[in-house]
């Protein structure tokens, strides 16, 4: 099964979403947005970024 993006309400109004991983295990979660459309164009951000480099901090 392919993972996916749940998008939901969060207790302050705003929006959120999470990343889950195929086996229902959440991988992301991220910070409040004011709006939905904001929840959405950040989960576009993720998808579109997801393929960015690893790098090591110390």
């Amino acid at each position: 099964m392919a993972g996916k993006f749940e998008l939901y309400a969060d207790r302050s109004g705003g929006y959120r979403f999470r990343l889950k991983a195929g086996n229902g295990e959440v991988i992301a979660t991220s910070e409040s947005y004011t709006s939905k459309s904001a929840a959405l164009n950040g989960i576009d951000s993720v998808r579109h970024h997801a393929d960015a480099e690893v790098v090591e901090v110390d």
